[in-house]
């Protein structure tokens, strides 16, 4: 005889599956009933389990949602031949970081015999320009939006926003030194020529 399932089905000695004879609450016994074969009741068919379904009604009662599932699956499961050459990536990276460290110290010496290289610092009227060029061609495009919006063109809602920009866009040009068409104030005082009060 086999172990019972679930719903007390067993195989006797002849291959048959049976329930066996039971005794009732009142004492009266009850018959062995034979089993069709092929049938299978619903309590011994395997529930399907859906991860992603049990991880949302898990959630909440774990640290992260689903990790008890992933450290289940990766302990039974051998790593990929990906996964084996990218681990030896890494290891490879950390001895060659770490030697890399050790000649870093040979190196710190032979640098500081040498004269070191600084990064090219900021020329600040380059910055100054720079930000001008941006400042003249959002000055630009407002401009040509706000002729737009004045020839009746409807305007989308960033477009309307751009054209209100145009006087806080001059202001801040006037603030770098540069005139409302974005050219520098002292080039531009210079070359016009100044008129005689005679």
């Amino acid at each position: 005889m086999s172990q019972p399932t679930n719903s007390g089905i067993i195989t006797d000695k002849n291959g048959e599956r049976v329930i066996p004879e039971s005794k009732r609450a009142d004492g009266s016994t009850r018959k062995a009933i034979k089993v069709r074969p092929g049938y299978r009741p619903p309590e011994d068919v395997e529930v399907y389990k859906n991860r992603t379904a049990e991880g949302f009604r898990q959630r909440g009662k774990g640290p992260v949602p689903g990790a008890e599932g992933l450290k289940e699956d990766k302990s039974d499961q051998q790593l990929s031949a990906a996964a084996n050459k990218n681990a030896k990536r890494r290891e490879a990276r950390k001895k060659a970081k770490a030697a890399g460290e050790i000649e870093g110290e040979d190196q710190k010496t032979a640098d500081a015999a040498a004269p070191a290289l600084k990064p090219e610092e900021l020329d600040p009227e380059a910055e100054k320009e720079k930000k001008a060029r941006n400042l003249k061609k959002k000055l630009r495009q407002a401009k040509e939006l706000k002729d737009k919006k004045d020839g009746g063109e409807s305007l989308l809602p960033e477009q309307i926003a751009k054209v209100i920009k145009i006087n806080e866009l001059i202001r801040e040009l006037d603030a770098l030194g540069f005139d409302s068409e974005g050219e520098p104030k002292t080039a531009k005082a210079s070359s016009e020529p100044k008129e005689d009060s005679t």
